[in-house]
Parts: structure tokens; sequence; C-alpha cells
């Protein structure tokens, strides 16, 4: 059976999450903490009250935007670059995920452990592929720590994408896409904006919008995007393409694009069930994090010879690598990956378009 706690402790559990006390820095704390590396800029790897937080420079934008504010200093750092934290050397490495996400690699007296965050082993023209890091132990998210997760290749969910709103479009009907704000919807975006595009206006929440501009300033190229205020200056054109975060479908932002036709892109729309759960017309399986297949070449590729495991089905996938001979160590966490992604954190981000003023 697998290990529930560290052998060593280059990265330890604690009340405030995972902690190198070789360093005195916490990783993606769960609450406010003096000095964190922060992965990315979702919610359940970024909070508010960090008094210095470092992470990947093309991340700093967003997480500027997210839990940036007085008292708290954001500092930037090149891929690969390596930094001496007290005892500890410190480095961060593309993780594929979202713009800015990163892995952690931690070298204490020899020893290398590598903290993936969230992590992603498809192509993905909104952020950097991932990077695998030789190391001692490498500790893993098992969001989809399954099997039964396996991704289409993105050529062919582009497809199925674009195929799926020019046909509601033909109809004369809004096509209304439901993705959080940071990461998911600028990839289907960029999905979007292939193979000549869609003949539309795409309206985004403000949610999604404000994460647009973070991803233009640093220099991601998307389609051309407008607002509910633009478009009705404009004269209210439709039919049009609106994306927002799941949770406003069905609600207010979306009344006003009457009659829709509601899409939702998740990795958790490869289960049947969970489709029909929903309350959508249309879905299309795509997901930011690693599926089973990518999750097993991305362990195979550091050379490591412990695997943590953390963020969803830990417990089958430790059975699965201590049955392969590799010694598993699981860690516990508060969050749940995507499902977070998808509920907590876009709630926060209407309550923010709230606070802000128009919501977009």
């Amino acid at each position: 059976m697998p290990n529930s706690t560290p052998r060593d402790d280059l990265l330890v559990p604690t009340r405030n999450g995972l902690y190198c006390p070789a360093g005195d820095f916490h990783v993606d704390p769960w609450r406010p903490v003096d000095r964190a590396v922060v992965t990315h800029g979702h919610a359940d790897h970024a909070r508010r009250g960090m008094r210095h937080v470092l992470t990947a420079r093309d991340g700093v934008g967003i997480l500027e935007r997210r839990i940036g504010g007085e008292g708290t200093t954001i500092e930037g750092v090149e891929p690969g670059e390596r930094l001496t934290i007290g005892d500890a050397t410190v480095s961060l490495h593309p993780a594929g995920h979202v713009l800015g996400s990163a892995q952690v690699r931690i070298e204490v007296g020899g020893r290398t452990w590598v903290f993936s965050g969230d992590y992603a082993t498809q192509a993905n023209p909104t952020c950097t592929p991932f990077e695998p890091i030789r190391c001692h132990r490498f500790i893993t998210e098992c969001t989809f720590g399954l099997p039964l997760y396996r991704w289409d290749p993105p050529a062919m969910t582009g497809s199925r994408l674009r195929s799926l709103v020019r046909g509601i479009l033909a109809e004369g009907r809004t096509a209304l896409v439901g993705a959080y704000g940071l990461g998911k919807a600028q990839r289907l975006l960029a999905m979007l904006g292939e193979d000549g595009g869609v003949e539309a206006p795409i309206v985004c929440h403000g949610a999604v919008e404000t994460m647009n501009q973070a991803y233009r300033a640093a220099g991601v190229s998307l389609p051309e995007t407008t607002t509910v205020k633009a478009l009705a200056e404009a004269g209210g054109v439709r039919p049009v393409v609106a994306i927002g975060p799941p949770s406003v479908i069905g609600g207010p932002w979306t009344k006003r694009f009457q009659p829709t036709t509601s899409i939702l892109a998740s990795g958790w729309m490869a289960l049947r069930g969970r489709r029909r759960r929903t309350m959508v017309d249309e879905a299309v399986v795509l997901s930011d994090h690693v599926d089973w297949p990518g999750l097993l070449s991305a362990v195979a590729e550091t050379g490591c010879e412990e695997v943590g495991l953390t963020h969803g089905f830990v417990e089958p996938c430790a059975r699965w690598f201590e049955e392969q001979g590799l010694h598993s160590v699981v860690y516990r966490t508060r969050f749940e990956g995507e499902d977070m992604e998808e509920r907590g954190e876009e709630r926060g981000e209407e309550r923010g378009e709230e606070r802000g003023g128009e919501p977009a």
C-alpha cells in the first residue's frame, strides 16, 4: 500500500499546504503565508493574502489581477532560472496548463523533487509546452488519473468545436460556450480562430475578457473579441458566439443572447452520465489537465524513483504505480483541480465582475 506521508522532507504537508523547510517557503499555499511559490493563477493554487510571491515571468500579469494588492509583492522568474532560497535551489519550468503555469523544481543536498502543479502534455498554442524535468520524486496531479480519460488530438477537438458553432450560427442562434475564464476560454478562442475562423462577433463575459487582456499583454495571439456593452453600441448584431463561465449558462447574462444553443467544454464531458446531468445542449471534451496516457508518459520521462500524487484520483493512481514497482506518496489537498476551476473559481469571477461594475 502507498505511504500516506513522505519519507523525507523537501516538501512536507502542513495546515497551510506544502512547505519547504530548507527554503522556508510554501508551494501553492491554502492560507496566507510570508513566502510562496505559486504555480499558476487558478483559484485552487493562487490565494490572496500572500506577502511575497514567486511565479513564472509570463504569469505575473495574471497573478497581479487575481491575488495582487497592497501588502503583496509578486516576482517573476525566467524558465529554468535557478535561485538560491535558504538552503534550497529553486527553478520554475513550463507546465503547459495555462499561461504562466509552471512546475517547481527543488534541489536540496543532491536530492531533486519536482512539484508539477497542474499540467498538460497536449499542444496548446496559448501557453508554453510542458517540459519534463529529471528528478528523484515527481509530484503529479491526478485530476483525470484514470485510464478512461484519454483526450482526442487537439486538431480533432477544434474541428468539432468549429463545426458545432458554425451549425448553430447557421440556424440564426447564438452559440453560447461555457468555459472557465482563465485558460480554457483562451484555448477555445484560439481554436475558433483556426481554419478560417467563424463568421460572427465573439462576445466575452467580463471574467473571460479580463483574462483575454492578460493573455494579449503577454503576447498571445487571440481572435478579436467584444463585450456586451460594445456590442449594444454597435447595434446588437445577431447571431454571435458568447463565451462565459459555465456557471453563467442559463443566468441573466445569457438571456440577452436568446435564442441560444449552449456548449460546455470540459474534460468531465468524457463521461456520458456527466453529460446527461448538465443543463447544456452540446458538449466538447476539452481539458487543460493531463489525461491518463499523458500522466504515465510524464512520470516516465522524469526518471523518478518515487511519485507523489495529489488533486483527484490519488488512490487508484497510487495502487497502479505501486503495482508497477514505483513507490508512491499521497498528498492530501483541500481542492480538486478542474472541479474547483469550474465551480468555486467561476463564482469568484462573477462576484469580481459585480464589484467591478459592468457585467460585460
